[in-house]
């Protein structure tokens, strides 16, 4: 066996492990059942990489995030390791090519989507497979009482049966106390085992700023506070508005979302990875995955559904560990947000079944087929054919998913690529035949390798360029090579994914299970009030934090807006609730003097009332106007 330290240097170039990694590593290479829970940029993908290269076999990974997935499969490769990945999207053929190489012992590490584990393809190749260490990703998907569960995680208890000797390394960013224990009861671990590193970030100073003039303040902090930056905002639209907006104020800026075409997905990413455009403005679908440890300041625009959300999210700014800022802008609009959101995350059943029945007609899939078929899904495209409301079918999807009838994937980019399928002779007869395909074939022999013994490669705007043609003129001539029986051709794909886990049924004997329906929605509740919380309540932000990961002892940070001074402190947080709710129900009624709003205290209150008021005028609670306050929401 190798020693962990040596693998580390040769591969990752790192002379020494981060803080609990090698104490996690050294427990999977004894073989025993692992969870570990180590916060956004902690180094999880180190702790089973270097063990899986440690001893002989395949280190099989389970992970959700095809993006990710992908991400760490190009890195694998970068420095010689071989890696491949199976997710919905790729065809049957690929599939069995992946999973026949995988079986031969070809790579050290196989990744795979939750969902593919339940196939008969899959479990049969699996049991020739020589796998070292089974490894979770996001493993928190797994638990009904996290904020991510999917129900094909469940799967992985049966693929556990299949490799009883085999070791189990659960990792995690995010998981609340409830969902620590949970992980360990559904993987069954034979013995409780979880290393967890405090979710405290001493560097990153937390603030929460209330504010109506969100744009202007985003502005004011820029360019106070300098080096790179990412701005979260909710939708795609707004990414590209923003992104607008700061360029004009001479910030240099770019925006990101999951529609954005891959090419131009990677050229934005690295423009942003060198410095050259310091702020990126995207929706969540930014930031995993992506390596850079000097980004200075992460801002919300919006609160996130869930502290869970949050936390992962701010946590991409100061992985270097230098002082760096995390900042949400708030105002009442987003808790009203979040309180219409919730009122429609759950749909009827009826309503469920609606959009089931569509799904079955929009894929043309009879009942009692579709098991195990992905397919291009266009949402918008969907909602048109049928007249559904966008929202409420998304929300349908989301509950569809929970029961474990389909999975919804993120867009995913899989590059073109083709095969000549005659030999070369008849290539040159055909080439004879046809002298405007002549070049377009000439070219792709030039360019590419390999094109008569395996699939290439290629990208259609690039030859398309070469050969002075339009890329629509291409990819017609391409397909028409493939209909003749010249190549194999398959067009890139881009879009997300629907799967069907389970096969087509009539959708009045859908199945929806009440009574985690009901549970899910007690849980989102309690985790959208516990956001609510977090940005309204002036205790220590990063205690609160640390509380809701359960750990209740911690002390304050000192450096969030709250023990700077900057919100309320000094001052029991009792006392504070009790006076801020007065203060709003005098201030309702209408608008009073400072004097005024005094009077209606004790003598012996007023320094506390006075800080009160100090921090909700700071906060932007409370307003000045013509002398009196008034309560502004």
């Amino acid at each position: 066996m190798h020693q962990p330290l040596d693998i580390l240097k040769k591969y990752w170039g790192f002379d020494e492990f981060r803080p609990l990694q090698e104490d996690i590593i050294n427990s999977v290479l004894e073989k025993k059942d692992t969870l570990a829970l180590l916060p956004t940029g902690g180094g999880k993908s180190i702790c089973f990489q270097v063990p899986g290269m440690c001893v002989e076999g395949t280190c099989l990974v389970i992970s959700p995030l095809i993006a990710l997935m992908k991400d760490q499969v190009t890195n694998l490769q970068k420095v010689d390791i071989p890696a491949a990945a199976i997710y919905s999207g790729m065809s049957y053929k690929d599939i069995d090519i992946t999973l026949d190489n995988a079986a031969h012992g070809h790579f050290k590490f196989l990744y795979v989507s939750p969902e593919r584990l339940r196939t008969e393809l899959f479990q049969e190749r699996l049991k020739r497979m020589n796998i070292n260490i089974l490894a979770i990703d996001e493993a928190h998907c797994i638990s009904q009482w996290g904020y991510d569960f999917r129900p094909a995680y469940l799967e992985i208890e049966q693929i556990r049966e299949l490799l009883p000797e085999t070791p189990v390394i659960a990792l995690t960013a995010t998981a609340t106390p409830e969902v620590v224990n949970d992980i360990q009861e559904k993987l069954k671990f034979n013995l409780k085992n979880a290393f967890e590193k405090s979710f405290e970030r001493k560097n990153l100073a937390y603030a929460v700023l209330q504010e109506e003039g969100k744009e202007e303040q985003l502005l004011n902090i820029l360019r106070r506070v300098p080096g790179s930056a990412i701005v979260y905002v909710r939708s795609r639209r707004k990414t590209k508005e923003l992104a607008w907006v700061l360029g004009r104020n001479k910030i240099s800026a770019d925006f990101y979302h999951a529609g954005v075409p891959p090419e131009d997905k990677d050229k934005k990413q690295q423009s942003w990875k060198e410095g050259k455009t310091r702020v990126m403005v995207s929706t969540n679908a930014f930031g995993m995955g992506i390596d850079k440890a000097d980004v200075r300041l992460v801002i919300h625009m919006d609160l996130p559904e869930s502290l869970e959300a949050y936390f992962q999210e701010a946590g991409r700014a100061g992985r270097d560990g230098k002082k760096s800022y995390a900042v949400l802008l708030y105002n009442q609009n987003d808790r009203k947000r979040l309180e219409k959101n919730y009122a429609n995350a759950f749909p009827p059943i009826d309503e469920v079944k609606r959009v089931y029945r569509a799904l079955g007609s929009y894929f043309q899939l009879a009942t009692g087929a579709g098991e195990g078929q992905s397919f291009d899904f266009d949402v918008i495209d969907f909602c048109k054919n049928f007249q559904l409301d966008p929202l409420k079918t998304f929300n349908s999807l989301k509950i569809l998913e929970q029961s474990g009838w389909i999975v919804l994937t993120e867009t995913i980019f899989i590059p073109s690529t083709l095969k000549i399928l005659v030999s070369k002779e008849k290539l040159y007869d055909y080439q004879i035949r046809n002298p405007k395909m002549e070049i377009i074939l000439k070219s792709i022999l030039r360019s590419y390798q390999g094109a008569f013994m395996h699939f290439i490669r290629i990208r259609e705007r690039q030859l398309a360029k070469f050969l002075k043609i339009t890329e629509a003129n291409l990819i017609k001539a391409l397909h028409l090579l493939h209909k003749e029986g010249i190549i194999q051709y398959k067009p890139q794909k881009d879009k997300p994914q629907l799967m069907f886990l389970k096969e087509r049924a009539n959708a009045d004997n859908l199945v929806i299970d009440q009574q985690l329906y009901n549970f899910r929605k007690k849980q989102h509740k309690k985790r959208m009030e516990s956001a609510i919380l977090y940005a309204e309540k002036p205790i220590c932000r990063s205690k609160q934090l640390l509380a809701w990961f359960g750990q209740k002892d911690a002390q304050k940070c000192g450096i969030c807006d709250v023990c700077t001074g900057r919100t309320k402190a000094e001052l029991d947080d009792e006392d504070y609730e009790r006076y801020r709710q007065k203060i709003q129900v005098l201030l309702t009624r209408e608008h009073l003097t400072l004097d005024e709003i005094l009077e209606s205290f004790t003598p012996r209150r007023e320094a506390a009332v006075l800080k009160s008021i100090e921090y909700l005028m700071d906060e932007g609670f409370m307003e000045e106007e013509d002398g009196k306050l008034k309560w502004r929401f």
